[in-house]
């Protein structure tokens, strides 16, 4: 049951091309977004399109295979772990912000 804990799959599309940040330790950090829709009927029996945005980083090697070949509108499906953490903006107000932490990427779609 360990392998459950904290355990995220999504199958998405980007939303941008990915934001690549190498750090001065040498590291390479993966920042983008998929968005997952989710399609139902609402009462009136209108199909309805609903959604969601999702804040995804990745580290090292998964981040350099994403530098070279994901970008804008790409299908891929990640599985991670999620992650919350709290920074301060420009004006001192706290912020949180929620991730998923991606260690395994597949590349789907054309």
């Amino acid at each position: 049951m360990n392998t459950l804990r904290n355990k995220v799959q999504l199958i998405g599309n980007l939303g941008n091309d990915p934001e690549i940040i190498n750090l001065e330790s040498g590291k390479m950090l993966a920042k983008f977004t998929i968005a997952t829709n989710e399609h139902y009927k609402n009462a009136k029996g209108e199909k309805i399109t609903e959604t969601q945005w999702h804040n995804i980083i990745a580290w090292g090697k998964t981040a350099e295979i994403i530098e070279k070949y994901v970008s804008k509108g790409k299908e891929v499906a990640i599985e991670g772990k999620l992650t919350s953490r709290s920074y301060d903006d420009q004006n001192g107000n706290k912020r949180y912000i929620t991730e998923v932490v991606c260690n395994e990427l597949l590349m789907l779609g054309k």
